[in-house]
């Protein structure tokens, strides 16, 4: 791309625009004095010229990409349903080439899907869903259809919400929740996060915040945090309030980063039992400098 910049018909300056974050041309042109019955006029043309890179580069912007169905098993009244709602937050085009990496994240983590425009996968998610409950449920449905105890068994829900958020000064933080029941004594309810870096779209992990053999000490810091949440001494005593049973600690792939701290989430039956729901550990940065890769240090 060129900008032409023309002083009337005298001459014309080509500025090249490409591959810079923001150029700033100055360019001053004639300057010419005219003499006329004693009058000096001094004509002096300044001009300034912005152009900036059509990506930004200092945060991501987000819309959203919907969808909501609703199918009905039968043509019985009160016949079952399954109601998909999926609202998913979407780099919009003005990202550029980071948006996109972006969106082939979410898109694959949340949906599965790839080589989609997130609207067009959240539209196939949907249809494919629905179909699906429609193909299967269906025969057994008919078996149980004098039933009504065993109606609920048939009542199917997808729900995905989500949101964006500025992480830490560099990061963008992308939480969403995933709510569906497909039959059984409860529906599922899960919490995904993911880190992105703000300049370039690539997802962060945790070998990016900490050094290289981070995690006996991190594990250390998050069970001291789960001790002083859950109110006990030790892992014999939470062991005894139904958490880590079985298992020891270790860093949940969900996390959120900020400026100050790193917050962990633990999904239901995670860490500890169904019944105790979510779990959040809050760790202070500075609780974990001994292992924080210099880049992330204060």
């Amino acid at each position: 791309m060129q900008i032409l910049v023309q002083k009337y018909n005298f001459f014309t300056i080509s500025l090249p625009i490409s591959q810079f974050k923001c150029i700033f041309a100055h360019i001053f042109l004639t300057k010419t004095i005219f003499c006329m019955k004693k009058f000096t006029f001094i004509t002096l043309l300044a001009c300034t010229v912005l152009a900036c890179s059509t990506e930004i580069e200092d945060t991501i912007v987000f819309d959203n990409a919907t969808a909501d169905k609703e199918v009905k098993l039968s043509n019985d009244e009160g016949s079952p349903v399954c109601a998909v709602h999926l609202q998913i937050a979407t780099a919009s085009e003005e990202n550029g080439h980071k948006g996109e990496v972006v969106n082939r994240i979410i898109q694959k983590r949340l949906l599965n899907m790839e080589e989609l425009t997130m609207q067009q996968a959240v539209d196939s998610f949907a249809n494919t869903y629905t179909s699906f409950y429609l193909r299967k449920l269906l025969p057994l449905y008919n078996q149980d259809r004098a039933d009504t105890a065993k109606r609920t068994w048939y009542e199917y829900h997808y729900v995905i919400t989500s949101e964006a958020r500025q992480g830490s000064k560099s990061t963008m933080a992308f939480i969403a929740t995933t709510d569906y029941y497909e039959g059984g004594a409860h529906s599922v309810n899960q919490c995904t996060t993911m880190n992105f870096d703000v300049q370039t779209g690539r997802l962060i992990g945790l070998n990016d915040i900490f050094v290289p053999g981070y995690e006996n000490l991190l594990n250390a810091v998050l069970q001291k945090a789960l001790c002083e949440k859950v109110g006990v001494a030790d892992i014999s005593n939470l062991r005894q309030k139904g958490y880590l049973v079985g298992i020891q600690m270790f860093p949940s792939e969900n996390f959120i980063l900020e400026d100050e701290t790193i917050t962990f989430i633990y999904n239901p039956s995670e860490i500890a039992p169904h019944a105790l729901g979510e779990t959040e550990l809050v760790i202070p940065l500075s609780n974990l400098e001994q292992i924080l890769r210099k880049e992330n240090k204060s």
